[in-house]
């Protein structure tokens, strides 16, 4: 599961970005003035900005040179009214990885955002595969056994996040701070519910679990 910065100042396009994101199984934050973003961005780990131009405090161009020079390197889209050449060639020199002039239309946004994640991905390929699960990641289509399962959104959220760490321990809290967002009060057992759930699933008799429980720890997926 992927986690995007939003920064820009126009809080109903935020909140239709971020409910759009959501949708695509995205975790969001936004945020609407420069320093809050510069902040987001440097106390947490994101796979792409969203990063608007025109912005209380800290413009966008400033935010992006400044990420570029803590060697920040997160791929970074810059949205503008701007629509000149010259607007296009500055955002472009200060470290922004690509440049969406508003209005846009959001597929178009979706199609740069993963075009952006893949490129700076080990593997090029969408499909993410451990033994017998494959996750395309562009259709979020889901297969066990070669059938397909069909899991809600966060439930492939989850899913995901396990996959791209095979192997590999993940927390609960690791799990809650990229499948929900700052807003969410107590989540309480969340996690562990969902990961009931995507076990049902994937396996309803309850052979091999491909998702194992670390005890005091939180879960692994792996095939082995």
């Amino acid at each position: 599961m992927m986690r995007i910065l939003v920064v820009d100042d126009d809080v109903k396009l935020c909140e239709v970005l971020k409910r759009g994101l959501e949708e695509n199984a995205y975790a969001v934050d936004c945020v609407h003035d420069g320093d809050s973003g510069v902040n987001y961005a440097e106390t947490d780990s994101y796979d792409l900005i969203i990063l608007d131009i025109m912005l209380p405090g800290k413009d966008g161009l400033s935010i992006c040179q400044e990420l570029r020079s803590k060697k920040i390197g997160t791929p970074i889209i810059m949205l503008t009214a701007r629509d000149t050449v010259e607007d296009r060639v500055r955002g472009l020199d200060t470290g922004a990885d690509d440049y969406l002039i508003k209005p846009f239309a959001f597929t178009e946004l979706l199609a740069r955002m993963r075009a952006l994640l893949r490129r700076d991905s080990p593997s090029k390929s969408p499909e993410l595969a451990a033994g017998e699960l494959v996750i395309n990641t562009n259709t979020r289509e889901v297969y066990w056994k070669k059938s397909l399962i069909h899991l809600t959104t966060k439930e492939y959220t989850i899913l995901e996040y396990l996959m791209r760490n095979q192997g590999a321990v993940v927390t609960r809290t690791m799990i809650e701070s990229h499948a929900w967002d700052y807003d969410l009060d107590s989540i309480s057992n969340l996690v562990d519910v969902y990961i009931r759930r995507i076990r049902q699933k994937i396996d309803p008799e309850q052979g091999k679990q491909i998702i194992r429980t670390v005890r005091g720890a939180g879960y692994k997926l792996a095939v082995q």
